[in-house]
């Protein structure tokens, strides 16, 4: 389905990924303060990684609605640590992190992260684009709206297919303009759009699929559950796997988690149909 080439490693993924979130903060909408000492952070990974993890995400810096936002520093202090113990630990492993900070990025990078996972696409910092240009850094770009304190006040609506699409073309333009890029598309589904919206990203992936580049859908314990069936971030996982289904159906090809067994069981029950389906067709 897609390749990425890291610093040491180059992986052809011919079946849907799974990016297991590792939240080392102290204030995330659904798991803030589980994983931010190293000893459960380390367990968490192996966990997820035994459950079918293609990615560990790690993230030092929550953007969750009406929060203050980490500086810097303290967003280093949190990742850096953890990052080079999983590098020890499990060396194998494909390692993201979650930043939309150049200098975070490239501290990480340096220490032997494979992806940066930017929540703006490289909108909050202008020399995140750059820096991921000149040195061919595979990056997830997501459509975003605001800064980390407002993205959330929004609720973007209309032809929102056009909207992202158009984002996606000019900041990989941007990035294009270094030479070939790798970059995977997240629409930001629950940053900044209605619920109308959501689900409309989420049933038509191929209307803002730029280039046909791969497309990540995050909607793990997300509000676009939660307000349908008035769950919470901790009882949405059953709706969590549902929407990763029709994600599936609807041609994802990475899904961002927090249960990696049960967004696992699903990419293997939605293959087994697809290609059930395909043999009936043929």
């Amino acid at each position: 389905m897609f390749q990425l080439r890291t610093q040491n490693k180059s992986i052809v993924f011919d079946h849907p990924a799974l990016m297991g979130i590792l939240n080392v903060t102290p204030d995330s909408f659904s798991d803030g303060g589980r994983y931010n000492e190293m000893g459960n952070a380390l367990l968490h990974c192996e966990q997820m990684l035994a459950d079918g993890a293609d990615f560990i995400d790690i993230g030092g810096c929550s953007t969750r609605p009406n929060n203050a936002i980490a500086t810097e520093s303290e967003e280093m202090e949190r990742v850096i640590p953890v990052l080079k113990a999983i590098r020890k630990q499990f060396p194998a492993a494909l390692v993201s992190i979650d930043t939309f900070r150049k200098n975070v990025a490239k501290a990480c990078i340096d220490e032997g992260a494979d992806v940066i996972n930017d929540i703006s696409g490289g909108l909050f910092d202008d020399a995140m684009l750059p820096y991921i240009g000149r040195n061919h850094i595979p990056y997830v770009m997501m459509h975003c709206v605001g800064t980390p304190e407002t993205m959330h006040q929004y609720a973007l609506d209309g032809d929102i297919h056009q909207t992202v699409y158009d984002f996606f073309a000019r900041q990989c333009a941007i990035l294009e303009a270094y030479g070939p890029q790798q970059v995977i598309l997240d629409p930001g589904i629950g940053f900044g759009k209605s619920l109308d919206a959501n689900y409309q990203l989420l049933s038509h992936l191929e209307h803002y699929r730029y280039q046909g580049l791969p497309i990540l859908i995050g909607i793990s314990r997300k509000s676009l559950i939660n307000k349908v069936l008035g769950t919470t971030p901790n009882t949405a996982e059953n709706g969590t796997t549902v929407l990763n289904t029709l994600a599936l159906l609807n041609g994802a090809d990475i899904l961002r988690v927090h249960d990696v067994k049960k967004a696992r069981e699903a990419i293997e029950l939605v293959g087994t149909f697809c290609n059930f389906a395909a043999k009936l067709e043929s």
